[in-house]
C-alpha cells in the first residue's frame, strides 16, 4: 500500500486538520466530538443543513459546508457512518432556531445513526433519504437503493432554498422531490483501497470491468468485460432512463462523476457520449457538472446522474454557493 499516511489511525484527524487550514476562511473544524462547520454564525430563523457519512468520498461532504450548501458535515472513519453524538454535536452548533434538516444516504448505518441523532437532538427536525443508485435495489450496506452521487446534487438545491427562507416543511418536501428526479449509475476498472486493510476491497482482470459498483466498492449488478466509452454510457444512461422515464423535451442536469483514480481527460469524454445519448433520446441538457465530488478513495471509474429540471429546480441550481469544492456566482 502506497498512500500519504503517518500513521492509519490518525489519517482521519490529520487530513481534516489540513482542510481546516487550507479553507479556514470557510470552515471550522471541531474534534472530539468530530464536525465540520460553516465560519459564519447561522443567521437566525435560517433552518440549518447538516449531512455526512464515511469520509474517502471526499470533497462530499466536508467539502460542500458554506454558503449556498450546508451548515455543517459530520464526517466519519474511512467508509463508516459518523455517530450519533457528532451529529448532535453538530446541530447544536450551528443552530438557527428554525429547525434541522438531515441529508441522509441510504446505508444502513448513516440511517440508523440519523435516526438516533435526530430522537435526542433538541428543536424540529426532518430528514430527506437520497436514493439515487438504478443498480441494485438491496446489498450488504442497504436496504433499498443506495445513495450515491446525487446527494451533492440535493445538498446544492436545498442549501438554496435554506439560503432563500424557505421553512422546514418547504425544505422536506423540496429534498423529496429532488430525490425523486435524480437517478444514478456507475462503473468501475479497479478497486480502492481502504488504509485500515492495506489491500483492495475487490480484484478485476484487465479486460474487466464491475457495472453498477457503489461507492464503496461494493458490487454492482455484473462483471462485465470492458467495452468501449461509447457503450459503457449507453448501458449506464439506458439504466437511468428506464427508472426515471423522463418526457421527450425534458430539460435535464447531467453530471459525470469520478471515483478519484481517473483522469479529468475521460470523464468529459464521458459526459460527451451521456450527453450525446441522451439528446438523441429527446432530452436537453440544461445543465452539466464534470469532476470529482463524490469519490470512492482512488478507484478508477466514474457515475453518471440525471436530474429532471423544472423552473424552481434550476433557479436552485444556478444559485451562488460557495464552499471549499464548489463555488459560483459570488
Amino acid at each position: 500500500m502506497k498512500k500519504f499516511i503517518n500513521d492509519v489511525d490518525d489519517i482521519l484527524v490529520e487530513s481534516l486538520t489540513g482542510f481546516g487550514r487550507a479553507h479556514a476562511d470557510l470552515v471550522e473544524i471541531s474534534f472530539d466530538p468530530t464536525f465540520v462547520r460553516r465560519k459564519t454564525p447561522t443567521p437566525a430563523g435560517k433552518v440549518v443543513l447538516i449531512s455526512g457519512g464515511g469520509s474517502g468520498h471526499e470533497p462530499l461532504h466536508a467539502g460542500f459546508v458554506g454558503h449556498g450548501m450546508l451548515d455543517a458535515a459530520c464526517p466519519g472513519h474511512v467508509f463508516t457512518s459518523p455517530t450519533p453524538d457528532q451529529m448532535i454535536a453538530a446541530a447544536a452548533a450551528v443552530d438557527g432556531g428554525a429547525g434541522t434538516l438531515w441529508i441522509v444516504k441510504n446505508y444502513s448505518g448513516d440511517v440508523m445513526n440519523f435516526e438516533m441523532a435526530a430522537e435526542m437532538a433538541e428543536g424540529e427536525h426532518a430528514t430527506v433519504l437520497i436514493v439515487d443508485d438504478v443498480a441494485v435495489e438491496n446489498s450488504s450496506f442497504t436496504v433499498g437503493r443506495r445513495g450515491v452521487a446525487g446527494t451533492m446534487i440535493a445538498e446544492k438545491m436545498l442549501g438554496a432554498g435554506a439560503e432563500a427562507g424557505l421553512d422546514l416543511a418547504a425544505l422536506k418536501a423540496l429534498g423529496d422531490k429532488v430525490a425523486g428526479q435524480t437517478r444514478s449509475m456507475g462503473v468501475a476498472f479497479s478497486s480502492c483501497i481502504v488504509p485500515a486493510a492495506g489491500s483492495p476491497t475487490f480484484t478485476l482482470g484487465d479486460n474487466e470491468m464491475e457495472m453498477g459498483v457503489g461507492i464503496h466498492g461494493e458490487p454492482g449488478r455484473r462483471r462485465v468485460p470492458l467495452a468501449s466509452a461509447h457503450d459503457i454510457a449507453d448501458e449506464m444512461t439506458g439504466a437511468i432512463l428506464q427508472d426515471l422515464a423522463p418526457k421527450a423535451g425534458q430539460q435535464i442536469l447531467l453530471h459525470v462523476n469520478g471515483f478519484g483514480g481517473t483522469p479529468l481527460m475521460e470523464l468529459y469524454l464521458m459526459y460527451d457520449e451521456a450527453a450525446q445519448i441522451l439528446e438523441k433520446r429527446g432530452l436537453k441538457v440544461a445543465r452539466s457538472l464534470v469532476g470529482n465530488y463524490t469519490t470512492s478513495l482512488e478507484m478508477a471509474g466514474c457515475s453518471i446522474t440525471v436530474t429532471t429540471l423544472d423552473e424552481q429546480l434550476t433557479e436552485l441550481w444556478d444559485a451562488p454557493v460557495h464552499t471549499p469544492a464548489l463555488r459560483w456566482g459570488r
